[in-house]
């Protein structure tokens, strides 16, 4: 068992709204209920897979007996560390890049914006204490579920252990999720250094803020401390920033950052941190050239690292790898068929809304698919996602090169923002829609979208290609006029167009003549 890397129930800072937080997710009167002679599902963690799993099965209401176990903080990193608070800052960073950009509107302001950050920061925790009381202890026990606070156990095939308590059960969920890695660079611990389990903890601001990591995290991130008034400087160690995503899409986000007066390191190799009398300096290599920087704090956003290590997962034969978490089949079952997984712990999809999913396939195939009868997988799963810097970057199904691999041929149709009326009224031109589609069909098999709104817009491509609703029946949609998402009946009625052959404008010619 390695030692935690948290205080259980301890959130700082110890304001008001911190206690309010705890008092809901972790509370310190809270008194474990006595067990259940055995319980129908035992789930350990209490993030958004587990509560989903727990929520799920007890709210049938039809007399399951299930149990709950969280070591920390009920809600997990989504409300706690992730989602939640992550949105919050981006959206007072986002009123500052309004602000800078006032100009082209006709709006002229005298003065720089004063962000106060202390306040930035006590907004994010007010809200977060606010919406807690969804994934308390409280409610949960309230919906008949069984919450047990403390670390859990496996003792046996069929048992877990919770301090002195032991859970005996018929199945099992593991849903302990993911931390942050910690990049493998000396010095750096000696030095310290902010996760996204930490950094939403600051009350003053890093006024030089080195972040390392160019993927979502780091993105985001980067860009709402840089318009908070940190001065970010972001190490990358790929060629270009966002490299999973569509290239074109990333190649935005870049030149955005690049605007807004963010660092940026690409190719680069931090080779050591150093403490000094004024901040941190870290050593870099890039492009074959060397050189060092220093900072107030440094923000590591690269990289999870599933939390298997405690729950004596060999005792009930269950495989696992410390990088990848535990493994799993396409049902979510384990390498013991009595306990499941889902959520960070053990799938490449790292989103509240992919443990929502999974969380579903688990109640169904642990509970409801006798003989392994009609039980649903992951695979079968189309998952979107969206990167919330500004411009969003938001995707679903197949980039163009997996297409490729798995020899799809395709069309793209690519819609730029430029085109769409309400996208050039907003002053948002800068992005596109690119829709994939089977050659020779209408069948759409991936999509992204580079817009400030595209996370509310892909869920519309997700639904169809979730249906099987083809490029010609979106065209039939009407869409609401002036809106950016028109973008998506745009594509549509491109696609409508490549029908209209030689043959087909001859037959259509005649129709029109006829009386």
């Amino acid at each position: 068992m390695t030692e935690l890397s948290f205080e259980p129930g301890i959130v700082y800072p110890r304001d008001r709204f911190n206690q309010e937080l705890v008092a809901q997710v972790h509370p310190a009167d809270w008194v474990n209920p006595h067990p259940a002679e055995k319980y129908d599902l035992v789930v350990i963690g209490a993030g958004t897979a587990g509560l989903v799993v727990a929520a799920g099965a007890a709210g049938l209401g039809i007399g399951l007996k299930v149990a709950l176990v969280e070591r920390h903080l009920m809600g997990g990193d989504c409300l706690n560390v992730g989602c939640v608070p992550s949105k919050c800052v981006i959206r007072s960073a986002r009123v500052v890049g309004e602000f800078y950009d006032s100009d082209r509107f006709g709006i002229h302001v005298s003065a720089a914006p004063q962000v106060d950050f202390a306040a930035v920061m006590e907004r994010m925790r007010r809200l977060r204490a606010g919406i807690s009381h969804h994934d308390s202890a409280q409610r949960f026990q309230e919906i008949g579920v069984d919450v047990f606070l403390g670390q859990g156990v496996f003792r046996s095939s069929d048992s877990l252990q919770v301090g002195d308590t032991i859970l005996r059960f018929k199945k099992a969920v593991i849903a302990t999720g993911a931390r942050a890695s910690q990049p493998k660079i000396p010095g750096l611990a000696e030095a310290g250094f902010l996760t996204n389990e930490t950094v939403f903890s600051l009350t003053a601001r890093p006024q030089r803020l080195a972040v390392i990591g160019g993927g979502p995290i780091g993105c985001e991130l980067a860009q709402a401390f840089q318009r908070l008034g940190s001065q970010v400087v972001l190490f990358h160690n790929k060629a270009h920033l966002l490299d999973r995503e569509d290239a074109t899409a990333a190649e935005i986000v870049q030149q955005t950052f690049l605007q807004e007066q963010i660092r940026l390191v690409l190719n680069s190799r931090i080779e050591r941190v150093e403490s000094t009398p004024t901040g941190k300096r870290l050593y870099f290599s890039s492009g074959g050239q060397s050189d060092s920087i220093e900072v107030d704090e440094i923000l590591v956003g690269a990289g999870r690292a599933p939390n298997v290590e405690g729950l004596n997962l060999e005792a009930v034969g269950v495989a696992y790898d410390a990088r990848k978490g535990v493994q799993v089949n396409d049902y979510l079952q384990t390498t013991n068929p009595k306990i499941y997984a889902a959520g960070d712990i053990c799938m490449n999809w790292k989103f509240t809304h992919a443990a929502d999913a999974a969380a579903r396939i688990v109640i169904k195939n642990a509970l409801f698919a006798p003989f392994g009868l009609g039980r649903s997988k992951l695979s079968s799963l189309v998952m979107p996602w969206v990167t919330y810097t500004d411009p969003e970057v938001a995707h679903v199904g197949l980039y163009q090169h997996e297409a490729t691999a798995q020899g799809i041929e395709i069309d793209t149709i690519e819609i730029p923002f430029s085109k769409v009326d309400r996208a050039i009224a907003d002053g948002e031109e800068t992005g596109f829609l690119k829709i994939h589609h089977k050659k020779g069909s209408d069948q759409i098999v991936g999509a992204t979208i580079v817009a400030r709104h595209a996370g509310e817009m892909i869920s519309e491509v997700t639904t169809a290609i979730v249906h099987k609703i083809g490029l010609s029946k979106l065209s039939s949609v009407i869409h609401p006029y002036p809106t950016q998402a028109e973008a998506i009946k745009k594509a549509a009625d491109a696609y409508r167009r490549t029908l209209l052959t030689s043959r087909t404008k001859a037959l259509l010619g005649i129709l029109a003549k006829l009386p």
